[in-house]
């Protein structure tokens, strides 16, 4: 008998409140290895908020999040997702690649590629030395984009990934999604939706506000 794959992340009646008002849901969606879900709305409709509740820096009102069909805590959170959030978490007093070894010192690193190399795709080859502070809004986007090539998280949460970026800019972000989906990664892409194209199997999860 086949034995059939969990999806990567899953979500059941899943709701969350502010002040007893509701932000989001009930919402049942889940994401698979090999595919995106492009999750789209206006302002104030809970994208950002449904992320940081997937990633588990804020806790759902109601409903069960699952990651490889067991139930979401923190260490399989933070085993098997990485966040691209509007807070980049950079260290402003560190360097580019200084920043790099931090976060793989907390979350490790994906085998097959180094931090040279990954500055090197995102385009700061020769920033390495740079303070996170003396960055550009894009490059500091750019780093946060390096260190998602690093860790060995198989689920990208990415909220709004495409800002401060310029076209080139953007299309690095459709590459990096395409290679990692087709490598056996998923992604989780908020988006208003003008330049949410990568080319994978991708879904859609529309919010509205209340």
């Amino acid at each position: 008998m086949m034995s059939i794959t969990p999806p990567l992340l899953e979500a059941h009646q899943l709701v969350f409140a502010r002040n007893d008002e509701p932000v989001f849901g009930p919402l049942d969606f889940h994401v698979a290895a090999g595919e995106a879900l492009l999750v789209q709305g206006g302002n104030g409709s809970g994208k950002t908020t449904l992320l940081r509740v997937l990633a588990g820096l804020l806790g759902a009102s109601s409903g069960a999040v699952h990651i490889n069909a067991k139930p979401a805590e923190r260490e399989a959170i933070a085993q098997h997702t990485a966040l691209l959030g509007h807070l980049l978490g950079h260290k402003g007093e560190l360097s580019a690649d200084e920043n790099l070894r931090f976060a793989l010192g907390l979350y490790g690193q994906r085998e097959g590629i180094s931090r040279s190399e990954a500055l090197e795709q995102v385009g700061l080859a020769g920033f390495e030395d740079t303070f996170a502070r003396n960055m550009s809004a894009g490059q500091k986007k750019r780093l946060a984009l390096a260190r998602l090539l690093l860790v060995p998280a198989p689920l990208w949460l990415m909220d709004e990934p495409y800002a401060n970026l310029d076209l080139q800019g953007i299309a690095l972000v459709n590459r990096m999604i395409e290679r990692h989906v087709h490598a056996g990664g998923a992604a989780l892409i908020t988006s208003h939706g003008a330049y949410a194209t990568p080319a994978v199997r991708t879904r859609l999860l529309e919010l509205s506000h209340g």
